[in-house]
């Protein structure tokens, strides 16, 4: 199956064709006629499987209807939890979007609020925003919702869990009734589902699991260390591994500056990207990380679903996430459209807890391996499969 079996026109499926997509995922298979004919969405697939291409696609072939957006007003609007996120989706709609004339906007905090009023104030097509901003916006009349036509609440298990919920229903109460609501998450949780049943009537629900088929090409592995040998094993393994580029997942902002500097001594260039740094700093950073110019990126788990870097092969979660959902949106960072990709995860025994509703979640124990000079002193035990948490992640 190709694109232009989907529906799509010619401008579209010759602007994914130079880009080099050749035949659509599972979830774009599915999602993309439902979208086009109109209907209401709930989809759930894992990450890196290409759900934003699923909304986009379809909303760039119904908002193509020759009709000329108004000053302040917006045809569509995608709602997205980080700022990365929303520069990452805004910059899709602009490659997919290269044979139209259709306009877009990423709009986020962090940054001077002053040169996205300007740029509203012609209208725009799509907005790609966050809910707080967004928010900000409303209340000082910058744009209006009254000729909107289509929602999307993208990554909605994600904004639930930043605590987006009231500004999301606050959003939605200021939208006329009658559009297109689509909700794309990777995951389905009741709260997502109480989301869905107050945002929609009726809509059609779409949902890939992970099988041989559709499940990224991901190596998983771990390395049992004791806390205090972290840094000393994760510089080992760059320098003898000879790993010229890698995403590395930390808790903390603390923690990340700490991890940088332990790099910098052993001459691993990193840097950090988190919450605490300004948005400037930040898209720097991982330009220059995606251009090569930095060797490693320490990031926070905030950072999870912002980053998207097609020929990123590898990641290493220096700490386990809380929440299982949590390590699969980590690894689903590599292993992208096809591409193999590799995980690596530092395990030290004050993370067995987490290890253990990780295992249990993938259904098998992750390959151990050890490496000389690092002895473990306290030993990190042999996972419980069917091991269930309190709290579920």
């Amino acid at each position: 199956m190709s694109f232009s079996t989907l529906g799509l026109p010619a401008s579209i499926v010759k602007a994914v064709d130079e880009l080099g997509y050749r035949t659509p995922t599972t979830i774009q298979k599915k999602a993309i006629p439902a979208v086009l004919s109109g209907k209401n969405v709930v989809a759930a697939a894992h990450t890196g499987t290409g759900k934003t291409a699923s909304f986009v696609l379809p909303m760039l072939t119904l908002l193509d209807n020759g009709k000329v957006v108004r000053g302040k007003r917006i045809r569509a609007l995608i709602l997205t939890p980080t700022r990365e996120l929303a520069v990452q989706i805004e910059a899709s709609i602009q490659q997919y979007a290269k044979h139209l004339s259709l306009t877009s906007m990423a709009m986020y905090g962090g940054v001077a609020i002053e040169a996205q009023k300007q740029q509203l104030i012609w209208g725009v097509d799509i907005l790609v925003a966050t809910p707080g901003r967004l928010l900000d916006m409303a209340h000082q009349r910058a744009f209006h919702f009254d000729e909107l036509k289509m929602l999307v609440l993208d990554e909605a298990d994600r904004m639930l869990d930043m605590g987006f919920i009231d500004d999301i229903n606050n959003i939605i109460e200021r939208l006329p009734t009658q559009r297109q609501n689509l909700l794309f998450s990777a995951t389905i949780s009741d709260d997502v589902r109480r989301l869905a049943k107050r945002s929609m009537e009726n809509p059609t629900e779409i949902t890939i699991k992970e099988n041989s088929k559709t499940s990224p090409n991901i190596e998983q592995w771990l390395v049992t260390v004791d806390k205090d040998k972290k840094s000393a094993l994760l510089s080992h393994l760059i320098q003898t591994n000879q790993w010229h580029q890698a995403l590395i997942f930390i808790e903390t902002k603390h923690g990340a500056a700490k991890l940088v500097s332990q790099l910098a001594k052993r001459d691993i260039k990193a840097e950090s990207i988190h919450s605490g740094r300004t948005q400037a700093i930040r898209e720097q950073i991982l330009a220059d990380f995606k251009a090569g110019k930095i060797q490693m990126l320490v990031a926070t788990g905030i950072a999870a679903r912002g980053i998207d870097i097609g020929n990123l092969t590898r990641v290493i979660n220096y700490d386990l996430p809380a929440h299982t959902d949590e390590y699969i949106h980590r690894i689903g960072r590599t292993g992208r459209a096809g591409a193999n990709g590799e995980a690596i995860s530092l395990v030290s025994k004050d993370n067995f807890r987490e290890l253990c509703a990780i295992e249990s979640r993938l259904g098998h124990i992750i390959e151990r391996k050890e490496f000389d000079g690092f002895p473990v002193k306290k030993v990190v035990p042999v996972s419980i499969l069917n091991y269930v948490p309190k709290h579920k992640g």
